[in-house]
């Protein structure tokens, strides 16, 4: 296999999908490095980037590791997404603020609120919401006058995040979410009844091996992943149940991935949650109705809970259930 080249002046290619095909001195490769030969408009810690995000895949399957060793002969093909702007603008959305000083600020968000500006959904998120929000304050992430995002929530959860205003503030809950620190709620409408009612759901967590949008428990080149559950109460005799996650690690979908795993999904969800249509029938009208118009997962960050960055004081909070989930609550608990 021919010398990496160090450095590169070509451009980087289009936004699309590209194909690679593996020669035969090109066996036993990491990928990441025969992808830059291919592409030298990409680095390799931008090619490893696309390849950890699930933009890479060989045969229909995803390939998830950037040391993952080619064969000849093999058609790797690649989707490189639109480049994004370099600095989200301030845009101007109403904000839920539950709590904000000078270090952090604790949102309640909406479901349908995308977290940070990404292909497909380049503005009107929570990011662009906090610069208009938070203006002068934000202090200085990365030495850029930005929101430091800590964690996140998807597109169509709904609840709790706290944002960090400084650097230090985002250095220390960084350091929080790692040790495992941060306490975090989420109440969940899944289909079905548990067994055991009380419990824990572990299994590595990663990109879907066929489907690149999903996320699944993996035997190889997965994260681990731990979930603790509870009841908190059955609804429609049985075929519902209203349950309490708490997240021990915080993997993409973990909480929809793990009750999938474990046979109970979410109600709603789109991706992992369709419907059993037995326990779907057992549902009055009502309620059928109030589910075909929920349109996401039904899953909210109920509780939050950090040490202050600057104080140490430990602060908690907790959210109500949002409009959508508590009518559809109502109508199950009818029954």
């Amino acid at each position: 296999m021919p010398d990496e080249p160090t450095t590169s002046a070509a451009p980087p290619p289009l936004p699309g999908r590209h194909k690679v095909r593996i020669a035969a001195e090109e066996a036993g490769a990491r990928l990441d490095r025969v992808l830059a030969l291919h592409l030298p408009g990409l680095s390799r810690s931008r090619l490893k980037g696309l390849i950890e995000a699930g933009a890479v895949t060989a045969g229909g399957a995803t390939i998830g590791e950037a040391s993952f060793r080619v064969k000849p002969g093999q058609i790797f093909a690649i989707e490189i997404p639109s480049l994004e702007p370099a600095e989200p603008k301030a845009q101007e959305i109403a904000l839920d603020v539950v709590f904000e000083d000078a270090a952090v600020i604790v949102v309640d968000k909406p479901a349908g609120l995308v977290v940070h500006p990404a292909p497909g959904n380049p503005d009107r998120t929570l990011v662009n919401a906090l610069l208009a929000h938070c203006g002068p304050q934000l202090t200085g992430i990365g030495g850029v006058g930005r929101p430091g995002i800590v964690h996140r929530l998807d597109k169509d959860t709904s609840g709790l995040m706290v944002v960090a205003k400084t650097q230090a503030a985002q250095d220390s809950l960084t350091r929080q979410f790692a040790a495992r620190s941060v306490e975090r709620r989420y109440w969940a409408l899944v289909w079905g009844t548990p067994e055991p009612r009380d419990g824990e759901i572990s299994g590595d967590i990663g990109r879907h091996p066929t489907n690149r949008k999903k996320m699944a428990v993996v035997r190889r080149n997965g994260k681990p992943a731990l979930t603790r559950y509870r009841v908190l109460r059955s609804l429609a005799e049985g075929a519902v149940s209203l349950v309490e996650c708490r997240l021990a690690t915080g993997r993409t979908h973990q909480i929809r991935v793990h009750m999938t795993e474990i046979g109970h999904p979410l109600l709603g969800d789109p991706l992992y949650g369709r419907a059993k249509p037995a326990l779907l029938k057992r549902l009055p009208a009502a309620a059928q109705h109030r589910l075909a118009a929920l349109h996401r997962q039904a899953l909210h960050a109920k509780t939050l809970g950090f040490a202050h960055p600057e104080t140490g004081r430990t602060l908690a909070f907790e959210s109500e259930l949002s409009t959508d989930l508590k009518g559809l609550m109502q109508c199950l608990e009818s029954i």
